[in-house]
C-alpha cells in the first residue's frame, strides 16, 4: 500500500470538522496552514490534488456562539452560510501564501446523481486541476434538504475520489486510524494497519457514532473507502495531527490504517461502463474513426459520426457502433443525442457555430471510452 501511495498522481484528501475547527472553536489556522503547507510540496512534485474540507457548519457555530450542532435543518443551513465564509477565507490565504490558486465547489448529492450534472461537474474539476488549482469541496449545507445531503463529508470525499478518478484518498481525522474494537473500550483492541476496503469485516469493527461537532464516525470511513474502491482508489485513514502526515504517506511511509482497492483504477472504469447492460443510444461511426479509436486510442470526434440512434443525454453511456453495425466501443457522451445531430460529420471547431456553445471539443474522450470487454483485465 504505501507504493501504491507514492506512485499516486491524483490524490484527494478530505480532513474533518473537529481538525479544521480545533474541535468547534473557530476555523484552526494553523491546521489548515499546516495541511496546505504539505498541499503545495505535493504540487511542486506535480500531483494533482482535491481538498474535501469540513467544518462549514462548526465554524458557523462558533461564529454563531451556538455551542451545540443544531438539529433544525434551516438552522444548520444558517450556520453553513455563516461559517463557510471564514472556511474558503482561510484556505484561500494559506494556500496563497505558498504561490497556489484554490476554487470553492460546493457539491450536493443532486449534482452526482444526475448524470448531466455529474459531468458538469467532473469536467469543472478536472479543468481546475490542468490548471494547476486546488479545489476545496464542501457539501452544500446551505441549499440541501435531508433528502439530498451526503450525511458526512466522508461520503462527498469517496463520491469526489470516484468522480475525478483518483488514485488515492485520504481521509484525516482525530483517531491514529481503525482498530478491531473501540480503543477507548477495549484494551485488547488491535489496530488495523492495512486492510482490503469493502471487507465486511471492517464495518462490523467500525462504530457508528461521531463527535458533536461532525457527523461522521470510523464507520461512514469504512463505507467511504469501500465506495472510493469502487472506482479504483485505495484509502488511507490517518491522525489529521500527525506531523507531515501527507508528505510521509506520499513518500510512501505506512502511516494510519490502509484500505486497499482491489480492482485497478483503469480496470475498475472500464468495468463500469462494459456492465451497463441498458444504453441510452448509440452514434455510427466511419472508417476513419473506427481508426482513430482501435488503432490510435484516440477520442471520438463529431466529424467521425455518421449517424445518431436513440434518445439519450449529455453524461449517458451510450454505443458507439461501425458502419456493420457492431459494437465497437462505449462510453459517456459530451452531447446529448439532438446535439449530436446538429454536430455530426463536423469538426470541432463548427460545433460553437452548430449549438452556440461548447461543452467539449469531442463527443466522447477516450478517457471515458472503453473499447469492449476484451479490455478488462
Amino acid at each position: 500500500m504505501a507504493e501504491v501511495l507514492k506512485q499516486a498522481r491524483r490524490i484527494v484528501v478530505k480532513v474533518g470538522s473537529s481538525l479544521v475547527t480545533n474541535e468547534g472553536r473557530g476555523v484552526d489556522a494553523d491546521a489548515i496552514g499546516n495541511w496546505c503547507r504539505q498541499l503545495a510540496a505535493l504540487a511542486g512534485q506535480r500531483r494533482e490534488l482535491v481538498m474535501v474540507s469540513s467544518g462549514a457548519i462548526a465554524e458557523g457555530m462558533q461564529r454563531l456562539g451556538w455551542r451545540t450542532r443544531p438539529k433544525e435543518l434551516h438552522e444548520q443551513q444558517a450556520a453553513a452560510a455563516v461559517g463557510q465564509m471564514g472556511l474558503v477565507q482561510m484556505y484561500e490565504t494559506k494556500l496563497r501564501e505558498h504561490g497556489l490558486r484554490s476554487a470553492q465547489v460546493l457539491l450536493t448529492h443532486a449534482d452526482l446523481a444526475d448524470r448531466e450534472r455529474y459531468l458538469n461537474a467532473r469536467s469543472t474539476l478536472l479543468t481546475l486541476l490542468s490548471l494547476g488549482v486546488i479545489p476545496v469541496i464542501n457539501e452544500n449545507d446551505t441549499v440541501v434538504n435531508e433528502e439530498i445531503k451526503f450525511g458526512d463529508n466522508d461520503t462527498l470525499g469517496a463520491l469526489v475520489a470516484n468522480l475525478v478518478e483518483a488514485d488515492a484518498l485520504v481521509i484525516l481525522t482525530d483517531q491514529r486510524g481503525l482498530y478491531s474494537a473501540d480503543p477507548r473500550k477495549d484494551p485488547q483492541a488491535r489496530f488495523i494497519d492495512e486492510a482490503e476496503a469493502g471487507d465486511p469485516a471492517l464495518e462490523l469493527m467500525a462504530g457508528g457514532a461521531g463527535s458533536a461537532i461532525g457527523r461522521g464516525g470510523m464507520l461512514t470511513k469504512v463505507l467511504a473507502a469501500k465506495r472510493a474502491a469502487g472506482s479504483g482508489a485505495s484509502t488511507v485513514i490517518a491522525w489529521g495531527r500527525e506531523p507531515d502526515v501527507l508528505l510521509r504517506l506520499a513518500a510512501g511511509e505506512a502511516i494510519g490504517s490502509a484500505l486497499v482497492a482491489s480492482t485497478p483504477k483503469l480496470a475498475a472504469r472500464k468495468q463500469w461502463m462494459v456492465d451497463h447492460l441498458q444504453l441510452r443510444g448509440a452514434v455510427v461511426v466511419d472508417a476513419g474513426a473506427e481508426q482513430k479509436l482501435r488503432g490510435e486510442g484516440k477520442s471520438l470526434l463529431p466529424i467521425g459520426v455518421v449517424e445518431v440512434q436513440g434518445d439519450f443525454r449529455r453524461g449517458d453511456v451510450i454505443a458507439v457502433r461501425g458502419l456493420a453495425g457492431g459494437e465497437l466501443a462505449r462510453g459517456l457522451a459530451n452531447y446529448s443525442s439532438a446535439e449530436t445531430r446538429l454536430i455530426a460529420r463536423k469538426p470541432s471547431t463548427q460545433i460553437e457555430a452548430a449549438l452556440g456553445y461548447v461543452n467539449e471539443p469531442e463527443l466522447i474522450h477516450r478517457t471515458n471510452l472503453v473499447l469492449g470487454p476484451q479490455e478488462v483485465d
